[in-house]
């Protein structure tokens, strides 16, 4: 008996194979074929194979759904499963499976614990037979340009036999938890989700350096998530009566990246910071190449009322670090620039 429970057990994991997706926008079918352990008592561990099928919409720019329909999983139950339940006195199965799934869309890594049912199957007396699961998969908003994948993980099942009349065979409800087997592709679905149109803004605003308790105006352009902003001056005063100006101009160095976030954007921006000149009354102290010594960060966020299509606020948060190729005074004007919670607040005005 408790061979047959061991027998039953191998055959009721056979009974589903989860997947689920994420949901999109223009129908592309798949059909997917994949090994799975999973261990049972006495038996051990079995091999079970499973096929997916399931037709996708993917968007065709960041900020589309993606939907998923049609979704059904399959398993044929070898005939050894089979005879194990006939031995238990099974007439048919049902039950439910959790399946692990990962959406990834650019910086977005999304785990999905997938709900299915396992629709209610006849148990031949012998031989091998096909159960199928189904679930319903949520639809799901891809925010991110780029490479996209939808990943099968491992499952869970819960598998229940009855005999005819309804009532619970001596097994119950079992549950086994199956692993994918090494060496396969687990990916279902890649695809590249392409760019929203690239717009472009002329910008106007300003830039506050705490240290010097100075506001310089910020003009330039802004394109995708890259910023160029022209040069521009601080003027200040040291010991609140020592006039000072100050040359700023900020470069892109380096990768400039973003997202798009809802309506809105955030470029991750890398800019180099110059200052050509420098004066204290009036009187240059800096030479030519006087700069920071290291390329700057700085998250530039969209706010309230943003819109791509027009424009709207922008701002971010930035620390400027100890300057070099100041010349003879390069100690003292780090002392003067070098500082944290400095800000851009500008609007963009689309061109």
């Amino acid at each position: 008996m408790r061979k047959a429970r061991s027998l039953l057990a191998a055959g009721l994991a056979c009974l589903v194979l989860p997947f689920a997706a994420p949901a999109a926008d223009a129908s592309t079918p798949v059909t997917k074929k994949l090994g799975y352990t999973c261990p049972f008592p006495l038996i051990g561990l079995q091999k079970l194979d499973v096929e997916i099928k399931a037709s996708f919409e993917v968007p065709s720019a960041p900020g589309g759904t993606f939907t998923t329909s049609d979704l059904a999983v399959a398993v044929t139950v070898p005939d050894k499963s089979t005879r194990g339940l006939a031995l238990v006195g099974a007439a048919s199965i049902e039950g439910t499976a959790s399946a692990g799934v990962t959406l990834a869309n650019g910086a977005l890594t999304l785990p999905l614990g997938l709900p299915l049912t396992v629709a209610k199957t006849a148990v031949p007396s012998s031989g091998a037979f096909t159960t199928r699961a189904t679930g319903s998969v949520p639809p799901v908003r891809l925010p991110n340009a780029g490479k996209t994948t939808l990943t099968i993980g491992d499952f869970s099942t819960r598998l229940t036999p009855k005999k005819a009349d309804g009532s619970f065979t001596g097994l119950g409800s079992f549950t086994s938890d199956c692993t994918l087997d090494a060496g396969q592709n687990p990916v279902l679905l890649s695809f590249d989700l392409g760019g929203t149109q690239q717009y472009s803004y002329d910008v106007t605003g300003s830039t506050t350096l705490k240290a010097l308790g100075a506001t310089a105006p910020v003009t330039g352009s802004f394109t995708g998530f890259s910023p160029a902003f022209d040069r521009t001056r601080a003027d200040f005063k040291v010991f609140g009566f020592v006039p000072g100006t100050a040359d700023l101009l900020f470069r892109p160095d380096g990768p400039q990246t973003g997202e798009l976030t809802g309506g809105g954007f955030v470029a991750h921006a890398n800019l180099a910071l110059a200052l050509p000149q420098v004066t204290l009354f009036g009187l240059p102290v800096a030479d030519a190449g006087c700069r920071a010594s290291a390329p700057i960060p700085v998250d530039l966020k969209t706010g309230s009322g943003f819109v791509l299509a027009s424009g709207g606020p922008v701002s971010g948060e930035y620390v400027i670090p100890p300057l070099t190729g100041c010349g003879a005074f390069t100690a003292y004007l780090s002392s003067l620039f070098q500082s944290d919670s400095n800000t851009f607040a500008v609007t963009l005005t689309a061109r």
